[in-house]
């Protein structure tokens, strides 16, 4: 059932970041803060912590406790408690090995706005034109050019290959141990200077106190279909932000030792990532509500609000407050922009923060790949990674240059970023983290995941919650993200997040 010679963290405290830092990725960058602005600030906030403290924390227990039990990598975890479960290992695997190639080339999208951001605070550049006004255009050129997403995208890939080679202690644990704090601090550091910037008062109430206005309708009554669409956006965030279904949590369990508490450890992590994400949304939401405040509120859309100021505003945040790409990369450069010349060394440490949110990232991604290699083949790390880099390279190429010179070939009415993550986040990772609980809560019995909680030698405090949580609640609430994402992204009956 062990491998004794497996490669196993230093500590507690290793495994912890380890797992933080692959939770802490662009999920907490762009989408969490889009997310608390469309759905009440504050009441988003309160249903993100209750979903993380039950549903996460159910999920990412059983995950690290089948990794740590088998000493196995995603792929052939599953068959080592049960062969007739085997298959989830297989999907499991897809998950990372698809994700890991796009979220790459994101990387390189990264890397290159860094890259831009050093030129405009040392050498005084504007690429993106005055008050950054072209910043679409300029997203849009970059993306669609023929070799430059490509290039950038395989200069990421090849830094994280080169920290996965190191191996689990000497690469992984290494980095995080740099990466990590300067990602805190540079966070903390941009926080602090948005809450003292003149005119963001009015954006932190926004942000941080529960707006219930969230909750109705048109005629300002209760909606329960808006508490359902709040509720599976906190759960859709909760699920992709802590790393679910990715195969990590398995892989890094894999790695954990046999004294060191899983209970305590998930606690830590969920504390750790939702203190990033509030900060995230801290650096973004005051600001960027600031800068809507200033250019969008026209009085055109007053007017359209018939003359209503606050619905105005409302709907001239919630325009800025774009999701994912556009939020990061063409909005937020506008934003910095606003500031003057402070804007040019604002956007430089950003985009310093977010390569080593997606770095370390992407590492955890890259190295369940690894692992999985490496058990299925028997083969040494080194190999392992020179196969998988490869095979990730081959599989980027796609998604590098889907929005240029394959911009016209669809997969679904999607281009090829667009669909590998709809597939692994819409539809695999929910398919693989339902099925989970069907295996462990009924086929093999949650005991056999407390029996692994248990073996530290310290008790499982949540088992109670943990036992109702695996058997009832956490498999259809993982089944109602699987029917909302694919609604929401095959436009089925109108429905959105």
């Amino acid at each position: 059932m062990r491998d004794r010679n497996r490669a196993s963290w230093s500590g507690q405290l290793a495994f912890v970041l380890a797992a933080a830092a692959s939770a802490i990725g662009l999920g907490n960058l762009w989408r969490f803060p889009y997310l608390a602005a469309q759905y009440g600030g504050g009441t988003f906030i309160l249903v993100y912590l209750l979903l993380a403290v039950t549903l996460g924390f159910t999920l990412m227990v059983t995950e690290i406790a089948i990794g740590r039990r088998t000493k196995q990598g995603p792929l052939t975890a599953y068959s080592r408690l049960s062969r007739r479960w085997g298959f989830i290992g297989v999907l499991g695997t897809l998950v990372p090995l698809l994700i890991t190639p796009y979220y790459c080339v994101i990387g390189g999208w990264v890397l290159k706005y860094l890259a831009t951001y050093a030129g405009m605070a040392f050498g005084g550049a504007s690429p993106m034109g005055e008050a950054a006004a072209r910043s679409h255009e300029f997203f849009q050129a970059f993306t669609s050019a023929p070799f430059a997403p490509f290039g950038y995208g395989m200069l990421f890939t090849l830094a994280c290959a080169g920290v996965i080679v190191l191996g689990v202690k000497n690469g992984i644990e290494k980095s995080n141990l740099v990466m990590m704090p300067i990602l805190f601090l540079m966070a903390l550091a941009l926080s602090l200077y948005v809450v003292f910037l003149p005119g963001t008062g009015d954006g932190l109430v926004y942000y941080f106190v529960p707006n219930m206005d969230c909750l109705r309708d048109a005629r300002g009554h209760f909606s329960a279909a808006l508490l359902g669409k709040t509720v599976l956006g906190a759960m859709g965030q909760m699920f992709y932000s802590l790393s679910l279904a990715m195969g990590i949590m398995i892989t890094y369990g894999s790695y954990m030792r046999r004294e060191d508490s899983i209970e305590r450890s998930v606690r830590r992590i969920e504390i750790f990532d939702t203190l990033v994400a509030v900060v995230a949304g801290l650096m973004i939401v005051p600001v960027v509500y600031m800068f809507a405040v200033k250019t969008g509120v026209t009085p055109e859309l007053v007017a359209q609000h018939g003359g209503n100021v606050a619905a105005a505003t409302k709907a001239a945040v919630k325009s800025a407050m774009n999701a994912g790409p556009g939020l990061m990369f063409e909005t937020l450069p506008m934003v910095f922009a606003s500031l003057g010349k402070a804007g040019n060394w604002v956007g430089l440490m950003f985009f310093l923060l977010v390569t080593f949110a997606a770095a370390t990232s992407a590492i955890s991604l890259f190295e369940a790949c690894v692992a999985s290699v490496c058990d299925l083949l028997h083969i040494d790390r080194r190999a392992a990674t020179f196969f998988t880099g490869a095979l990730i390279m081959f599989i980027a190429t796609f998604s590098a240059l889907g929005s240029g010179p394959w911009s016209d070939v669809r997969l679904m009415g999607m281009q090829f970023l667009d669909f590998f993550d709809f597939i692994t986040n819409s539809v695999l990772m929910p398919i693989v983290a339902a099925a989970t609980c069907v295996c462990v809560g009924w086929a093999l019995g949650p005991k056999t995941v407390i029996a692994e909680v248990q073996a530290s030698g310290s008790p499982f405090r949540a088992r109670a919650l943990y036992f109702v949580m695996v058997k009832w609640f956490a498999p259809a609430l993982v089944i109602a993200i699987l029917v909302s994402e694919i609604c929401r992204n095959l436009g089925v009956g109108g429905w959105s997040i």
